[in-house]
């Protein structure tokens, strides 16, 4: 099971590659959107490649052996990942070959492209395109990087955690958005670890509640169908990592919609001038739509996971 010097040693080894991305009070607004103390907003979608996802890729890259490398990367992504593990292949000059889902958006493929990866279009869903990249890693001899069951992947995005608490270190709350789950439990890992005290919340989408039914279920759950259009927040089924460290560290799963992840990236939009995806608008959604109340003595972290323009269309 990985621990809090797992994450550490993440930190250590990444630090070179990666943004330590700003924390800040979401104030003065004309919309407050929740009681709490203060609202600190943690930009992730300022990190390279748009998103928190080059944490856990160059993490896993640099554990690969010089010899690993030579048969280059691959994964399956709803976009975001994809770009992390584009990234990491860049770092290392070796192929990255990228599956994603029909209906991932076009300027996600060519941004991958822009970072040298080859693309594959597979499936309608993460899960579909998913097979076929195991399938290319088995036949070809890559080196396959899972977006969240991977342990180094999910120390390196348990850097966030380490980051926020180093600059906030009075946080009561932290609001996580959930796609397969490895960012939340890297976080809710590695806060749990320095503040035991602290809330952890995590936020999916009401058309794809992988963790959500999981938690309630107490096992794995695959769903029978995704109906959100926030691609990068929805596989069909997460790991058991994932759920084990969530059943121990997270307080509560809420759910959002996709009209109210919208109407908060376009509050992020109008309020702090952030361009943020519907993933990316996940956590400040909660406070936006009253799924997360929290206490006026309370001070609150929403992660900014991702950047993007999809919120406001």
């Amino acid at each position: 099971m990985l621990a809090l010097h797992d994450i550490q040693a993440a930190q250590t080894r990444i630090a070179n590659y990666i943004r330590h991305t700003p924390l800040i009070e979401a104030r003065p607004v004309k919309q407050p959107i929740c009681q709490a103390q203060a609202l600190y907003l943690k930009l992730e979608c300022l990190q390279i490649c748009g998103s928190f996802k080059p944490r856990g890729a160059v993490n896993k890259l640099l554990s690969l052996s010089p010899e690993q490398l030579q048969h280059g990367l691959v994964t399956a992504s709803g976009g975001n990942h994809g770009l992390g593990v584009a990234y990491a292949g860049w770092l290392a000059h070796v192929p990255v070959t990228i599956y994603l889902p029909q209906g991932t958006p076009l300027v996600k493929a060519q941004k991958l492209e822009s970072w040298g990866a080859r693309v594959i279009f597979e499936g309608t869903v993460w899960d579909e395109a998913n097979r076929a990249a195991l399938h290319a890693a088995e036949q070809e001899g890559m080196n396959y990087i899972h977006p969240f069951a991977d342990p180094a992947v999910i120390a390196g995005q348990g850097t966030l955690g380490l980051e926020i608490l180093a600059d906030a270190p009075d946080l009561d709350l932290l609001l996580v958005a959930i796609g397969g789950g490895g960012l939340i439990s890297g976080i809710s890992l590695a806060a749990r670890s320095l503040k035991p005290g602290i809330k952890v919340i995590g936020v999916e989408p009401v058309g794809a509640p992988t963790l959500h039914d999981s938690l309630r279920a107490g096992h794995i759950v695959e769903l029978p169908q995704i109906t959100t259009t926030a691609g990068t927040l929805a596989p069909r089924r997460s790991a058991a990592i994932n759920l084990e460290i969530i059943q121990q560290h997270v307080d509560d799963i809420v759910l959002v919609t996709d009209e109210e992840m919208r109407e908060a990236a376009r509050w992020l939009w109008f309020e702090m001038g952030i361009a943020a995806e519907l993933s990316g608008a996940a956590a400040v959604a909660a406070l936006l739509a009253g799924k997360v109340s929290p206490a006026p003595s309370e001070k609150v972290c929403a992660l900014v996971c991702g950047a993007g323009d999809d919120g406001m269309l």
